[in-house]
């Protein structure tokens, strides 16, 4: 579905009579041009207008002012149609659209696939909340469906609230931001690194060449449950790698899987201006290479420490832990420029929480329970693009930016 709306009246006596003209049918190049040719022979002024294209089926609505007889108008309208092989409506009424009500937020679904049934709850729990449904467009069609509507008449935080249960009781993801100029203003996106902005565990990838592979799963999970404190959980993974040979790197390097979708989430938003950064309880030995493979503004990760050419299961300085993550964020955002309400973060694990809930749009990125209960917003489907549609970029625009950019060398796995 694809809408194109016009407002143009910038003030309208709510007494004045106007006229909401609607034509429907098979869709083809001319309608929107006959339509207003046929309007113009009659001076009326154009109020608002709005066009939508369903898969070869128009519907188009003009609201103008009525001239002093407007039967004549009505005929030629119908008229026109007829000829066009359209079925059109022309209602009378006063003034301009009700004014939206208080309360404006953005609501994304994202389905993979999105049900009937899903639409249904989640419009009834809009309605129940005294929200109102004001425009629906589609944001893609693929790899999910996306669409997006613009809800008035209830604060944000409450229909944020009232939607996110039903979201996951319907098993699709639900995204609800304030709407104006702030949600366009989001200049600086920051993500985790393992299990986000790659499909691996760094340190499982160094453990399988150390030969304790399981045992560092274990006490990875349990991290990433919230069940371990992370800086004790990391020391205790780092020194099973003790006296690995630290060539390692290249071939961890290479074992790299980026998730689907991840390149381009970095190329949309660096071709639209935003500044994109990592930061992750992992290792710079991997994180600086991606960062640098991929044009990232910013990175931050933990240093596995080496002496004579090994690991000596250490960590060098401070460890970047749940706390030290979303200090990262807020000093990229200092350099960047960027006030913390500008920030995107995004993450899985119980470590990501204090940067998720730092952000002025923390998203949970097929996350463990406790994250997805705590972030502002949740997707739960394996492409890392689709938080685009959250920040109201379409696939269209999305696909546009892939024409006209440069291809980049990344040898990953697995990624689109």
């Amino acid at each position: 579905m694809n809408a194109k709306t016009a407002a143009t009246a910038a003030s309208l006596d709510p007494d004045t009579p106007t006229l909401l003209v609607k034509v429907f049918g098979k869709d083809r190049p001319g309608l929107t041009s006959g339509l207003f040719a046929t309007l113009a022979d009659y001076g009326v002024d154009v109020v608002d207008f709005e066009q939508v294209v369903t898969r070869g089926r128009i519907v188009l609505c003009a609201l103008v002012t009525a001239p002093p007889n407007d039967g004549e108008l009505r005929a030629q309208v119908h008229q026109w149609a007829e000829g066009s092989h359209l079925d059109a409506e022309v209602i009378s009424g006063r003034g301009d659209n009700r004014p939206r009500g208080e309360g404006r937020s953005h609501v994304t679904i994202l389905g993979n696939p999105l049900p009937a049934s899903a639409i249904a709850a989640l419009s009834t729990h809009i309605t129940e909340t005294g929200g109102n449904i004001d425009r629906v467009f589609r944001l893609a069609k693929y790899p999910v469906t996306a669409v997006e509507l613009a809800v008035s008449g209830v604060p944000t935080e409450i229909l944020r609230a009232a939607l996110a249960p039903e979201a996951a009781a319907q098993r699709v993801d639900v995204a609800v931001v304030a709407s104006g100029l702030q949600r366009k203003a989001k200049r600086l996106v920051v993500m985790d690194v393992d299990s986000t902005l790659i499909q691996d565990e760094v340190i499982e990838l160094f453990a399988a060449h150390a030969g304790c592979e399981e045992k560092v799963a274990e006490v990875t999970a349990a991290a990433m449950r919230g069940e371990l404190d992370f800086a004790e959980s990391l020391r205790a993974r780092v020194a099973l790698l003790a006296g690995l040979d630290a060539n390692v790197v290249d071939k961890v390097r290479s074992e790299v899987r980026l998730t689907p979708g991840a390149r381009t989430l970095i190329r949309t938003l660096k071709r639209l201006g935003y500044q994109v950064g990592i930061v992750s309880g992992g290792f710079t030995q991997v994180t600086d290479d991606l960062a640098d493979r991929l044009g990232l503004d910013f990175a931050a990760a933990n240093t596995l420490e080496v002496e004579d050419g090994c690991f000596t299961g250490r960590v060098v300085g401070d460890i970047v832990d749940r706390a030290g993550k979303a200090a990262m964020l807020r000093r990229f955002a200092a350099e960047a420029g960027v006030p913390l309400e500008q920030t995107v973060a995004i993450g899985d694990g119980a470590n990501d929480l204090d940067m998720l809930n730092t952000a002025g749009l923390g998203v949970a990125f097929n996350a463990k329970p406790v994250v997805r209960e705590a972030a502002h917003t949740a997707v739960n489907v394996p492409f890392l693009d689709t938080v685009l549609y959250l920040l109201g970029i379409s696939r269209e625009e999305v696909e546009e930016v892939a024409e006209n950019a440069e291809e980049t060398e990344f040898d990953e796995v697995g990624a689109p």
